[in-house]
């Protein structure tokens, strides 16, 4: 895509996953939708959560695309992980995305939290998902308000107990 060509049509047509979800593509067709309704719809915050992001599509052009189209002034974006390792190595689009955004992303390390137990989540104000079984890639997404204030709520607890890590430079002296 030339940089003048304004993917937002393509990302208006990105309908949310909703209901039980299994398998590696439909989890990532879930990250994908949401990311292009949250650029359509301009949503203010979002919280993902994995224990290391590797099997998320963050390595997509599409996804990049989305990301700068939702990118604005008073948009957030939380990202939770037990460590950030795998970023660099596997989603190098989504890196670069993050040099250029990086007041917008606020990158968190919770170590205290085993890889098996963390939350495989994304969350936002109006909708979430969440894997429940990792090894399957299964899960639900819904707007259901006390699914996402309980979602929420888990992602915040951890987010107290959590560092800053993953840092969009490293500066040398």
């Amino acid at each position: 895509m030339a940089l003048s060509e304004d993917p937002a049509p393509e990302i208006a047509r990105a309908q949310l996953v909703q209901g039980a979800f299994a398998g590696p593509r439909a989890f990532a067709d879930g990250v994908r939708k949401a990311l292009a309704h949250a650029a359509q719809e301009g949503w203010a915050e979002m919280v993902w959560s994995d224990a290391t992001f590797e099997d998320w599509p963050l390595y997509e052009t599409a996804v990049v695309q989305a990301l700068t189209v939702w990118s604005r002034r008073g948009r957030k974006l939380i990202l939770l992980a037990r460590h950030f390792d795998a970023m660099r190595r596997v989603h190098p689009r989504f890196v670069n995305w993050r040099v250029r955004w990086d007041h917008l992303v606020d990158c968190r390390v919770c170590k205290g939290i085993e890889a098996t137990d963390f939350p495989s989540a994304l969350w936002t104000p109006d909708w979430a998902l969440r894997r429940l079984d990792l090894s399957r890639s299964s899960g639900v997404a819904s707007v259901e308000p006390r699914m996402r204030l309980l979602l929420r709520q888990e992602l915040e607890e951890m987010k107290r107990q959590s560092a800053p890590g993953f840092p969009a430079s490293t500066l040398g002296l």
